[in-house]
């Protein structure tokens, strides 16, 4: 079987149908359970957790952050409130995912001082707020609300949000198994001269055709000395015969992300891309069968590192070796807490999800990277997708 090459994105695209047997919503009974987790998680009075990815996880409104405040406060105990302008209230309800009542400002008034007055309210005297928030919104509460404590809330939302539920864990398998099908086709595409525009322009279709959110949440391609860059050189390339390919692409399925990689040779690879790839396969395995509950994240990232300094890379971030983590977690955004990097301490536990990529670059020549997900059980780690065979066998 041809793996690499042989076909044409026309036809490849006209095989895709939308995915059969789609995982299901959040429910609502879900979201209110993670409001509870958050409350009993609290040590302040209230938290703010303003538009983006955690304000999807606890309200089911998937919405982008901009200049204009939409948050949820929500008590230590008792109901959430919504802070929302006033021409965004039907959108908003339905958008919600939970009952919660809103509290309404017009585009001249200040939304802080809004919030302030609902912490008034509850006799709040601490908030803690969203690092995601943006600053101008936190220096607008903290002038609104003077004498309020206001700490950080990252272990109250990454208490929460680091460990999937079953539900979650459907919805990312769902968007990794669609990511890999597109791998598998998009390396069938690939022809003399193929631009990497034309490969992102496909894989953004065949993203859409098997029904992601919004066809590629992103998308990678690199070509020869390019795979030497982590996130690649800008403008385009043209593939040329015996070219190393490195695509890095993911989707999302009801906001829940997958992120894949691979690397393969376009023709011959040489002795030393060879031996890098399976160096990195090593690694990538090694950093796999570390996995145990109560191991701390980095020292994951300590098992890839040994792999590739006992075969003659840096142990370090040095090149040639491996420049960045080794993983990092994921669901609603593509890159979040906890991380496998040296310093997090955080210890393994069942629910969690990363990714697994110890690239190893070879400054000014090439790079490999194999990128794959995991989940933490009780066991040890279980991949939501299989890795990636060969080096001439993406999928």
């Amino acid at each position: 079987m041809t793996y690499i090459g042989g076909s044409s994105a026309e036809q490849e695209l006209a095989e895709l149908r939308p995915w059969p047997n789609p995982a299901s919503a959040i429910t609502r009974e879900e979201r209110l359970e993670r409001l509870a987790k958050a409350q009993s998680l609290m040590t302040s009075d209230a938290l703010i957790v303003g538009a983006g990815a955690s304000l999807r996880y606890f309200a089911g409104v998937g919405w982008n952050a901009t200049e204009r405040m939409v948050a949820m406060l929500l008590p230590k105990r008792g109901e959430p409130v919504m802070i929302c302008p006033r021409f965004e209230e039907g959108s908003l309800r339905a958008s919600l995912g939970i009952e919660a009542p809103l509290r309404l400002w017009e585009e001249h008034e200040n939304p802080a001082a809004l919030a302030a007055e609902v912490l008034a309210d509850w006799g709040a005297t601490s908030l803690a707020i969203d690092p995601a928030l943006a600053f101008a919104m936190f220096d607008a509460l903290r002038l609104a609300a003077p004498g309020v404590e206001m700490p950080n809330a990252a272990p109250v939302i990454d208490g929460c949000r680091s460990i999937k539920s079953a539900a979650e864990l459907a919805l990312m398998a769902q968007a990794k198994a669609m990511t890999l099908e597109v791998h598998r086709r998009a390396a069938r595409i690939l022809r003399d001269g193929i631009t990497t525009g034309e490969v992102r322009r496909f894989i953004d279709q065949a993203h859409r055709a098997l029904g992601a959110d919004d066809g590629s949440s992103f998308c990678a391609v690199q070509f020869g000395e390019a795979s030497a860059y982590p996130h690649g050189l800008p403008g385009e390339q043209k593939l040329q015969p015996d070219d190393l390919v490195l695509i890095d692409t993911g989707c999302r399925v009801q906001g829940y992300n997958s992120d894949i990689t691979r690397t393969y040779v376009y023709g011959q690879a040489t002795q030393d891309q060879l031996r890098v790839w399976a160096v990195e396969k090593k690694a990538q395995a090694a950093a796999f069968a570390a996995v145990k509950p109560g191991v701390p994240c980095e020292e994951i990232d300590a098992v890839a590192r040994r792999v590739l300094a006992a075969e003659g890379f840096s142990p370090d971030y040095d090149l040639p070796g491996l420049p960045h983590r080794t993983g990092h977690g994921i669901g609603l955004s593509i890159h979040e807490a906890p991380y496998l990097v040296r310093g997090d301490q955080t210890p393994l536990a069942p629910g969690m999800c990363f990714s697994n990529e110890p690239m190893i670059v070879i400054e000014g020549q090439f790079g490999v990277r194999l990128e794959d997900h995991f989940q933490v059980t009780a066991e040890g780690a279980a991949w939501f997708t299989p890795p990636q065979p060969a080096i001439d066998r993406p999928v």
